[in-house]
């Protein structure tokens, strides 16, 4: 029973190590990532469809994006929707088939408003993952007619560390993400 709390945790706890990387990969540096555009979405007959679902997206040269769409009909669209995601910053061109999309020189403050925006995503990923913890001790807290007090003991011990170890791996991405956007 100890055993399925604890492994019950640290599954929800990678889960959110990982969301929170995923997140990081949605800040833009100063260099192209199409990871930046496939969750952008655009209004596709109706529905807002993320980018990634509606067409290929590639990075040719160190600052430009190339996105081909599956459906030529949503060309419009995607260009107007890649024009008005937030901090992008970037100006689509579209010439029929495909939509180019240079990324535009990251300027010092601009950098250092990024790193905000990560520093905060990496605080909420580090919130979820000891909101994971509480709910697990919740669980353990539950256990205490059927288990021994040590055992609930040690099994307290081990979350807290593996709550440190997946809040250290948040830190590690976050430090990564960092280095990655003030780097010139």
């Amino acid at each position: 029973m100890i055993a399925d709390v604890l492994q019950e945790a640290g599954d929800r706890m990678a889960k959110a190590v990982e969301v929170a990387k995923d997140d990081f990969g949605t800040v833009r540096t100063g260099r192209a990532n199409p990871a930046l555009f496939t969750r952008i979405p655009v209004d596709y007959y109706g529905t807002p469809t993320p980018l990634g679902q509606l067409a290929s997206v590639q990075a040719p040269e160190a600052r430009m994006i190339v996105v081909t769409p599956y459906d030529k009909t949503a060309l419009k669209e995607i260009e107007k929707a890649i024009a008005t995601a937030p901090n992008l910053g970037a100006t689509p061109s579209n010439d029929g088939s495909i939509v180019r999309v240079v990324i535009p020189e990251l300027t010092q403050d601009r950098r250092k408003e990024f790193v905000k925006i990560v520093r905060e995503k990496g605080e909420h990923a580090k919130v979820a993952v000891r909101n994971i913890r509480r709910s697990g001790k919740d669980d353990l807290d539950a256990l205490t007619g059927e288990v021994g007090d040590d055992e609930i003991a040690r099994a307290e011990k081990e979350l807290d560390a593996l709550t440190k170890r997946h809040v250290d791996q948040i830190d590690e991405a976050l430090k990564r993400k960092e280095a990655e956007l003030l780097e010139v």
